[in-house]
């Protein structure tokens, strides 16, 4: 037995998966490499680099959601790459409900991830059907 991680993007997934779960932040930390890149490319604004920025931000996210839990839903490797499709779900400090889902694409190339593109969305079951949708997105304002 080892203590080496298992290395390849599936088994960075399920680390991931698992330290995420357990609200490890160490755990989770050891999955990025220290020049990791975080790309949000719907928000700009919100890439980062480094594991140190991975740890705070999942630091606030469990402290705001205590029983957070992450699930993939399903996932696919093409190289060294693993698009995975996400469910974060929990309750938070304020008694409202959280959730959260989306694809996160990881380039791992050995037994860390060295870059991600998220595209992960709050849940919001309140929008527009369809139509009224595709009316607010092309600037047709019909009633």
């Amino acid at each position: 037995m080892t203590d080496r991680p298992e290395t390849g993007p599936t088994a960075v997934v399920a680390r991931i998966n698992k330290a995420t779960c357990e609200h490890d932040l160490d755990a989770l930390a050891a999955c990025f490499t220290s020049d990791y890149q975080s790309v949000w490319p719907i928000h700009p604004a919100r890439s980062f680099g480094g594991a140190e920025q991975v740890r705070r931000n999942w630091e606030q996210i469990f402290a705001a959601v205590p029983d957070l839990r992450t699930e993939v839903l399903n996932s696919v490797v093409s190289g060294d790459e693993v698009w995975s499709e996400w469910e974060f779900k929990g309750t938070r400090r304020d008694g409202r409900p959280f959730l959260m889902r989306g694809v996160v694409i990881l380039r791992v190339p050995a037994d860390q991830a060295t870059l991600a593109r998220f595209y992960l969305e709050p849940v919001d079951p309140t929008t527009d059907d369809v139509d009224a949708a595709v009316r607010r997105l092309t600037g047709e304002a019909r009633p």
